[in-house]
């Protein structure tokens, strides 16, 4: 199947509606269908501020990148992205040509 490889980049305290925001994208994504989503908290990294954030750092705390990603349809990706627009929940996000589907073992998974 033809579809893409969706990322999206949120920091471990953003919250929408009272709830982190991996959390919130998680839920809505499996809301929509989509067939699987995982989230990873990143152990260093920085961003366009050129800030290095790390777990070790105490005032850094609540800083740290969560990645989630979903190998999703067109249209799923969407669909995601209009709803963080719409929550005006501000990411990061990269969007790569994926094609996907399984391979071996049994049809019943």
């Amino acid at each position: 199947m033809d579809g893409c490889y969706l990322r999206i980049y949120v920091h471990e305290n953003d919250r929408v509606d009272g709830q982190l925001a991996w959390e919130w994208l998680l839920e809505r994504a499996n809301g929509l269908g989509v067939r699987g989503g995982s989230a990873f908290r990143a152990m260093a990294g920085f961003g366009r501020h050129r800030v290095l954030h790390e777990e070790r750092f105490f005032e850094l705390a609540g800083t740290v990148t969560i990645e989630l990603d979903f190998i999703v349809t067109e249209d799923e990706s969407k669909q995601l992205l209009d709803l963080v627009a719409r929550e005006r929940l501000r990411v990061f996000y990269a969007k790569v040509p994926a094609q996907f589907g399984v391979a071996g073992g049994s049809p019943d998974g």
